[in-house]
């Protein structure tokens, strides 16, 4: 079974950094990718950015290009979300989520719980 787990979240004044983790277990294939993804109140899910795992692709939802970056620790079985220059908009639950294909387009199989993330201004 797939499990993940987001933590890392918190309160931070705009313009700071936090880094997010997501650890994963009970993945026994290969060619899958790994997104992180947010969901302000009142508003929809949104992507802010996925990884391929076997070719290290990664992309970003623009209004976070510049700002953050995704990682992986494949050693530790963890992928990461440092966010930096963090702004009032950030505010939200970020979830991670595993796809079963190397790419979060085509949609998303298993789900971690969210981690909160407040940026006053």
């Amino acid at each position: 079974e797939v499990q993940l787990q987001a933590f890392g979240g918190g309160f931070v004044q705009a313009g700071g950094s936090l880094r997010l983790s997501c650890a994963v277990s009970g993945i026994t294939y290969d060619g899958y990718a790994i997104g992180w993804f947010r969901q302000a109140p009142g508003k929809e899910r949104e992507e802010v950015s996925c990884l391929s795992v076997d070719d290290g692709k990664s992309e970003y939802a623009d209004s976070v290009k510049g700002r953050f970056t995704i990682s992986s620790d494949n050693a530790k079985n963890t992928v990461y979300l440092q966010m930096n220059s963090l702004k009032p908009e950030d505010t939200a639950d970020y979830y991670c989520a595993v796809s079963k294909v190397d790419s979060c387009y085509y949609g998303m199989d298993y789900w971690g719980k969210g981690t909160q993330v407040t940026v006053s201004s």
